[in-house]
């Protein structure tokens, strides 16, 4: 490890890994990353943090959904024009497939599609209509070795080696401060946490003096019901994306993440255990599983959306010392479930190490009231959702640092500091949190152009 390069790039997750390839294609060889977590070759699903940290990021043993829609996944619309967004991210879908993304796309528009949507919308839903790729959980890490690969005597590439903070003097940011106490001097910064770094990202931005504000904090549970209830569904979209406006509180609540013949999983974050769910290219089970989430934003005085989070999070914990799981008729009865009631289910169980329990001790009313509005509507144009018989998995909580005030290249107050994908609070999916690290990229390379060289078309 020397102690100065050109750029130094912060985590290795898709943002960090696309900022990386952006600049290596460009020519560009001082380049430094940084993640705390280990190398792909050397990460375990079922060790803990290594589920979350480490390169690819969270992503890697994700399903890996690519959704090719500028209004999924993130914000950045908000500060990129249309028509630029449309360019990145037709090149985003350009080199994921050269990496090992399928060539098959789910979703694309039809009749059937179209009239899906205006179902929806007649009982009170938003249906949003996108194309995907899905990689299938399998395939994650042979993708990203390739991509590690490709990038080899390209980057500098420190494992387990966490930043502690990032060093900036009269605005302009001078380098990186590591864990041990290393100073690295860096012209530029390229910070790209994930979610996983929410909470480290959001002290270091109030630290520096960046302008932010609380992104909403989205907590709820996994649904698993049999794959024929929402194959009219799946069949059509893949995943279909669902929004509704609770009618008790006017919450925002939608479906995320759904997982044709897939199967529950648990994350680690911290010294916590949350719900999330997945889908494989090559296997099947019996169930489909989604997610409802309700969106909360806090207003004064209150600043700690994600402190929020993890209290619930921890609380279903507390309660079942794992994840828990509750029928929906025990649920509506107002009891918990019981290990007994769990295997008379006709919905089996995908995660078997889910704890039977009452989701109504952990999750607030104004949470479950939503939830159950939303299963109930969704109901009308899936039957069967609403049954006593479906699962449903507590809790799902995503995780979001405040989201930052940055410019159209995603640099911040600070000069030659750009914040890119979910840790900056801007993305919240994989092809997003691309395209962000290709933005911060193009906007170096072009104060660079005379010292590196050619830049590189969206």
């Amino acid at each position: 490890m020397r102690k100065h390069y050109r750029v130094a790039i912060i985590g290795a997750g898709p943002s960090a890994i696309f900022s990386a390839l952006t600049l290596s294609e460009a020519g560009i060889k001082d380049i430094a990353l940084f993640e705390r977590g280990k190398d792909i070759h050397e990460r375990k699903r079922d060790r803990g943090m290594e589920l979350l940290c480490g390169w690819g990021g969270a992503g890697a043993f994700s399903d890996g959904k690519l959704t090719l829609s500028p209004l999924v996944g993130g914000f950045l619309t908000d500060l990129i024009p249309r028509v630029e967004m449309m360019k990145l991210l037709k090149k985003a879908d350009e080199i994921w497939p050269s990496f090992g993304a399928p060539n098959e796309i789910h979703g694309r528009s039809t009749d059937k599609t179209e009239a899906l949507y205006l179902e929806a919308k007649l009982v009170g839903l938003e249906f949003v209509p996108m194309e995907i790729r899905h990689v299938g959980t399998e395939n994650g890490v042979p993708l990203l070795r390739n991509i590690r690969q490709a990038l080899e005597g390209k980057v500098e590439v420190f494992f387990e080696t966490p930043v502690k903070e990032i060093l900036v003097v009269n605005q302009q940011v001078e380098g990186v401060c590591l864990q041990d106490g290393t100073r690295i001097q860096a012209d530029y910064v390229v910070c790209g946490p994930g979610r996983v770094g929410a909470a480290w990202i959001q002290k270091e931005v109030k630290r520096l003096g960046i302008p932010s504000i609380p992104s909403p904090v989205d907590i709820g549970v996994r649904v698993e019901a049999p794959a024929s209830i929402l194959c009219k569904l799946t069949d059509l979209a893949y995943e279909a994306k669902l929004i509704y406006y609770s009618k008790t509180f006017d919450d925002k609540v939608r479906t995320f993440c759904m997982n044709p013949f897939g199967e529950v999983v648990t994350e680690t974050v911290g010294e916590i255990i949350t719900v999330n769910g997945h889908s494989y290219a090559s296997k099947r089970t019996e169930n489909t599983n989604f997610a409802i989430l309700v969106s909360s934003t806090f207003t004064e005085p209150f600043d700690d959306p994600i402190g929020y989070g993890k209290y619930i999070a921890r609380l279903a914990n507390l309660l079942g010392n794992n994840v828990i799981v509750q029928r929906l008729g025990d649920l509506l009865d107002g009891r918990r479930s019981t290990p007994e009631r769990v295997d008379r289910c006709l919905t089996r169980p995908t995660l078997t190490s889910a704890t039977p329990g009452d989701l109504s001790f952990v999750l607030p009313y104004r949470h479950l009231k939503s939830i159950m509005e939303m299963l109930e509507t969704l109901d009308r144009i899936t039957p069967g959702i609403f049954s006593r018989h479906t699962l449903l998995y507590g809790v799902e909580v995503k995780f979001y640092t405040n989201r930052v005030k940055l410019s159209p290249e995603l640099e911040t107050n600070v000069k030659n500091l750009f914040l890119i994908g979910d840790g900056a609070g801007i993305t919240r999916g994989l092809m997003q949190a691309s395209i962000s690290g290709m933005v911060a990229a193009k906007a170096l390379l072009k104060r660079e152009t005379g010292r590196f060289g050619r830049t590189i078309d969206a």
